[in-house]
């Protein structure tokens, strides 16, 4: 009783401990986005001395400086300026917790519960070139292998037969095998593969890397059309998951991109990377209320552990902490 008790206690520890260093590293991701946000608020405030219009139209250009984009900016000084005419806001700590919380409420709206998929579970991951989609794929499959789960890697973008190579560099320093063919090989074939081997082996995960299509490529945008009519007659339901990987140094270029992509490919999520590198991080929020897309992971590095499931509040509290 008492080695399960303590037991217990142990494996407590331990979650706090990783749900804290997960925090830790969200805050250094964001540390360049944190210091032109929460920095300049305090500058506003300091200098206006009083919450009030004037202060806010200030807000907004940091807001807008932030990547949230336009829209998302004006929703949310919205409800800032009804509070602050009636006098609610009384100093700058007010003002920033009533932000944080409007922009958790919106990050929050675009969460979407977790379905039961019974193995294997089939995640497409598209994305244009240089946005980190192939790195990004192997650092998911490092993530999925940490949590005990079996994994399968699919070279389906033959068009570059660099993206196969590093797949495979990926595949070896995760332990994962990856399926291929020969550079321009039919991406729907060398899936039918994956997929086969996956139902027979009773694998968890089977993670796709597809071409770097251009949202504009409309004969690229059917050879994924095709992938995923081809996924679904070997698993039902498949693709469970298809995740967009967007390059957070991009911010509103890249959310028209995501646009495109979510009309043509029926995205599901979004895998941000490189927030690290950008003072622009606010672009988390204007994808979640411009798509209605959840983020689900995160990149703030270049080593395999370098992608964490993203939390929408531990995200919000890095910014002003």
């Amino acid at each position: 009783m008492i080695q399960t008790l303590f037991g217990s206690l142990d494996q407590e520890v331990q979650k706090e401990e990783k749900k804290s260093g997960f925090f830790d590293r969200m805050k250094q991701a964001v540390t360049r986005t944190r210091e032109s946000l929460s920095e300049r608020i305090e500058d506003i405030v300091s200098f206006n001395k009083e919450i009030d219009a004037n202060t806010l139209d200030e807000l907004e250009a940091t807001l807008i400086a932030a990547d949230l984009g336009t829209a998302t900016t004006h929703e949310v000084l919205e409800k800032l300026r009804q509070q602050a005419d009636r006098k609610q806001i009384a100093d700058v700590a007010e003002l920033k917790r009533l932000l944080k919380q409007e922009l958790l409420a919106i990050l929050n709206s675009a969460v979407q519960p977790a379905q039961a998929v019974e193995p294997p579970e089939v995640i497409l991951v598209v994305g244009v070139n240089g946005t980190g989609k192939t790195t990004s794929i192997g650092k998911l499959a490092s993530v999925l292998r940490g949590q005990g789960k079996s994994v399968l890697l699919c070279a389906a973008d033959t068009f570059r037969a660099a993206a196969i190579d590093q797949l495979e560099i990926w595949g070896q320093r995760t332990g994962t095998e990856v399926i291929k063919t020969k550079p321009g090989g039919d991406p729907a074939a060398v899936l039918f593969d994956a997929l086969q081997a996956a139902k027979s082996r009773s694998t968890d995960y089977v993670i796709v890397d597809t071409a770097g299509r251009l949202h504009t490529k409309s004969n690229l945008m059917s050879e994924l059309e095709k992938m995923k009519r081809t996924a679904q007659r070997i698993v039902p339901g498949a693709p469970h998951e298809v995740l967009l990987v967007m390059d957070a140094t991009t911010g509103q270029n890249g959310l028209q991109q995501a646009r495109q992509f979510t009309a043509s490919a029926g995205v599901t999520g979004i895998v941000l990377t490189k927030l690290d590198g950008t003072a622009k991080g606010g672009v988390v929020v204007a994808i979640c209320r411009e798509l209605g897309l959840p983020v689900r992971y995160v990149g703030v590095g270049e080593k395999a552990a370098d992608l964490l499931p993203f939390n929408a509040q531990d995200f919000v509290d890095s910014l002003f902490e």
